[in-house]
């Protein structure tokens, strides 16, 4: 008695469970890939915004007249980009405050700064005239000694012997300028300094990322003759 035969499937069957696991092998390796993606890119690329030190403040010119006060300002500044990619910065601008008014302004032209490096920069501008407030931080202390550090402390906090003649201070206090390197008496005037650096930074090649830094100090100037007693950031 012949046994009975049984027919092979047909070729296009075999076929497609071939090309079932091959998409199915596909789709999985494709998953890891964009997990291993992700985990490298928030934890090594993930995109940081720069930061901004303030190294100095100085007033090349100083003028008052009439209770008005003109002069040139300049800030000296380090950036650093703590990116894995370089940061382009093409919306920066330092803006100076006197009692909540403005009467500085400055446009930073735009540049890079490569990975991981740090970029020092100066930037000096005309202040508009504008005239003193009534009370500019009067100094009725009868000890010279005292009335500056009343007047210092109360920005920043103690402060350090005065050295021979600084023009910059390194924001950490208070600095003394001036012949002989004495301690500054009479009024003073405060303005605030408010930097904004802004840009993007592209990371790998492929994910473009805005990063923004900023950087506000109050600075501290004495009316007599424009020196700067210090700042704080």
């Amino acid at each position: 008695m012949a046994k009975p035969h049984r027919r092979p499937p047909p070729p296009h069957a075999s076929r497609g469970r071939t090309n079932l696991a091959s998409c199915v092998v596909a789709t999985i390796f494709l998953v890891f890939l964009v997990i291993v993606v992700l985990i490298v890119f928030f934890t090594v690329f993930r995109p940081r915004d720069p930061k901004i030190s303030v190294n100095g403040v100085q007033l090349p010119s100083f003028s008052m007249a009439n209770n008005t006060v003109n002069f040139t300002f300049s800030q000296y500044v380090s950036v650093e980009n703590p990116n894995k990619a370089v940061f382009s910065h093409f919306d920066s601008s330092i803006q100076l405050l006197y009692a909540g008014n403005q009467v500085g302004f400055m446009f930073v032209p735009a540049g890079k700064i490569a990975a991981g490096r740090m970029q020092y920069m100066a930037a000096t501008f005309a202040v508009q005239s504008f005239p003193l407030s009534a009370n500019p931080n009067p100094n009725p202390n009868p000890n010279p000694s005292a009335a500056f550090a009343d007047e210092a402390a109360s920005l920043v906090g103690p402060v350090p012997p005065p050295p021979p003649l600084p023009t910059v201070t390194d924001g950490s206090g208070f600095g003394f300028g001036g012949v002989g390197g004495g301690p500054r008496v009479g009024p003073t005037l405060e303005i605030q300094s408010r930097m904004k650096m802004g840009g993007r930074v592209r990371v790998l090649h492929f994910f473009t990322h805005h990063v923004e830094a900023r950087a506000d100090c109050r600075v501290a100037i004495a009316v007599s003759d424009g020196s700067v007693l210090g700042f704080h950031c």
